[in-house]
């Protein structure tokens, strides 16, 4: 018999489809996944591809507010789609909305495993608040065990006294075949797909909202102190949207030379066009709990200028790119020159790029959460039995994934 697998998470990300669909076809495995919500049109533009979900769902009634910083989502029929689910294992994307909780007291309830699917990171700028930190010490200390996407995550689920034999590791992951495919394509046509995107010759890249902790003011001023000859021939694109986009455009129109363009917000079939054409990926957030822009560059084979504090940084970039102080808005500028100035190190890093991501793709993420799960069920079928097998399990996920 499979073991039920349910996953519990916010909303139809197109980044989230293949690696779900992976993990219905994994051995074992009966997926089945619950939405919150189909989407968030506050805060994501993303085209939802209902064609490509290849797994058991369900959408859930639910009403969204916004209060200031933070985002309260409330949904009708958690409990009856978990009785109706009856999971061997859940796993929960978050501890952020009133369903989680529910769910979680539902499985502590009916004896049912349940794991804690967290990204953040202890760089998270919403981390110190005390009466936040100790709501979710308390989420985190009555879960059975933790999937994190990679080393910062993991540190910060260690931070919150879970043990390390209860991390599970499942890279976060892209279609990486996707992105490589359609990023090509734009090369062999890039006469025609520069000018009908209207893409400078050649240009630095920024994809992301268009807000205060994604480094966007420092990119623009560091783009401003480049030398003039560099700024006339290497441009800066602004893909995204968000609420200072109308305040960066107003800066940008006093930089000169320099060609800045602000596409406004991309799908995601067309984003790999504006990676596929261009030098680099500039990424300077302050704090994120990923970063997942940077595994859509590196599969379209960019190399990469990453904040530091990037949840993703530790793991994705290697000899592929330049680590930053993103608020240091020198260090950012003199990496820009770097490799705005050096072809061959592009050239090299696209390689180190392309290489990296074969190990961040949706089926070995889909594989992790699988032996998450299914070492969880261990524990709760035979203790002794478990002791063994869990390890195993453990110790295998480490050896493939950290």
């Amino acid at each position: 018999m499979k073991h039920r697998l349910l996953i519990i998470t916010e909303i139809i990300a197109p980044y989230r489809i293949p690696v779900f669909n992976a993990l219905a076809q994994y051995p074992g495995i009966d997926l089945r996944v619950i939405f919150l919500a189909k989407t968030d049109p506050s805060t994501r533009q993303w085209r939802i591809y209902a064609d490509e979900i290849q797994f058991a769902h369900e959408i859930l009634p639910s009403w969204r507010t916004r209060f200031k910083k933070y985002n309260l989502l409330l949904n009708h029929n958690v409990v009856d789609a978990l009785r109706k689910a009856n999971p061997d294992t859940i796993v929960c994307g978050g501890y952020n909305y009133l369903a989680s909780w529910q769910a979680l007291r539902w499985a502590k309830h009916n004896r049912v495993a349940f794991l804690l699917w967290c990204e953040s990171t202890a760089n998270d700028n919403r981390a110190g608040r005390r009466v936040i930190e100790s709501l979710k010490r308390n989420f985190f200390e009555k879960c059975d065990g933790c999937i994190v996407p990679g080393t910062g995550a993991g540190q910060y689920a260690r931070q919150m006294g879970v043990s390390p034999d209860q991390i599970f590791t499942a890279p976060n992951a892209v279609d990486n075949e996707l992105f490589a495919s359609r990023a090509n394509d734009a090369r062999q046509n890039a006469l025609r797909v520069k000018a009908e995107l209207n893409l400078p010759e050649r240009y630095f890249l920024f994809a992301g909202r268009h807000v205060k902790s994604k480094g966007v003011f420092e990119l623009l001023e560091a783009y401003a102190s480049l030398d003039q000859n560099l700024r006339s021939h290497v441009g800066l694109l602004f893909a995204g949207d968000g609420p200072l986009r109308p305040e960066l455009e107003h800066i940008a129109k006093s930089i000169h030379p320099g060609a800045i363009r602000f596409p406004g917000f991309v799908q995601r079939d067309e984003l790999a066009s504006y990676y596929g054409l261009a030098d680099c990926l500039v990424f300077p957030t302050h704090s994120d709990p990923w970063g997942l822009v940077v595994n859509e560059a590196m599969a379209c084979g960019l190399p990469l200028i990453c904040g530091q504090r990037a949840g993703c940084a530790a793991d994705l970039v290697k000899s592929n790119g330049r680590l930053i102080d993103s608020r240091n808005v020198g260090q950012l500028a003199k990496a820009m020159e770097e490799l705005a100035g050096d072809a061959d190190l592009r050239h090299q890093m696209s390689g180190d790029s392309l290489e990296i991501i074969q190990n961040y793709s949706p089926e070995i993420c889909a594989a992790g959460i699988a032996r998450a799960a299914l070492a969880e069920s261990f524990t709760r079928r035979d203790p002794f039995i478990a002791l063994a097998s869990s390890s195993h399990l453990v110790s295998k996920s480490a050896g493939a994934f950290e």
